[in-house]
């Protein structure tokens, strides 16, 4: 089987090692680069192709924030779980706002942390219920709106991770129809991207949190 490639984007050698020697207990797992910066991420980004990244928000030069918009920039599909200790709601929005699609606090386990980079790496999101809870809780009122039982289909699936592909085959219907019931959803959400769609859906009780 081949070994899912990881790169480690922090700036405190103790907690890359401390990573380092969590992946290094599964087989799955291989860690191909590390950066103490946002700006050296970037540079090795360019030599290899990691399967997800491991990154940290507050770091010298160029920070995370910063780093994720030029890497999704070029690679919108990346998988980034970003690993900090800052529970501030104004760092997650901007990178929600992106499309990264998983959060995770420093102090978590060993195991949510597996289970973490697991999810993204499939295409689904993860959030420690922390961030999650406090995301949630300062938002404004749920919307009043409308979903048709097919975009409620749809919704679901989407919060599962599913591409459109695996939408389609689900639900016997087309590509092009997934497409369209995807994006009626965001307009009908007024939301920008997928995971902002999964927070709608959580806070207005469509899927439960698990």
């Amino acid at each position: 089987m081949e070994k899912i490639k990881v790169f480690i984007a922090d700036d405190h050698q103790l907690f890359c090692d401390g990573i380092k020697y969590i992946l290094s207990e599964s087989e799955r797992f291989t860690v191909i680069g590390e950066a103490s910066n946002g700006k050296e991420l970037l540079e090795k980004m360019e030599r290899v192709t990691p399967d997800i990244i491991l990154l940290d928000i507050n770091m010298p030069i160029m920070n995370g924030i910063e780093a994720a918009r030029e890497i999704l920039k070029t690679n919108p599909n990346q998988a980034i779980l970003v690993l900090s200790m800052y529970d501030s709601e104004e760092y997650y929005n901007a990178f929600i706002d992106m499309g990264v699609r998983g959060f995770l606090l420093k102090d978590s386990s060993n195991h949510e942390l597996i289970t973490a980079m697991e999810k993204i790496i499939k295409g689904d999101s993860y959030f420690s219920q922390e961030l999650l809870m406090k995301i949630i809780k300062n938002k404004d009122e749920s919307k009043d709106l409308h979903l048709t039982p097919r975009e409620l289909d749809v919704l679901h699936l989407i919060c599962k991770g599913h591409s459109n592909f695996e939408i389609s085959e689900k639900l016997f219907i087309s590509q092009r129809t997934v497409e369209r019931h995807r994006a009626n959803l965001l307009e009908k959400t007024d939301s920008s991207n997928s995971i902002k769609l999964v927070l709608f859906a959580i806070r207005n009780n469509i899927v439960e949190l698990s």
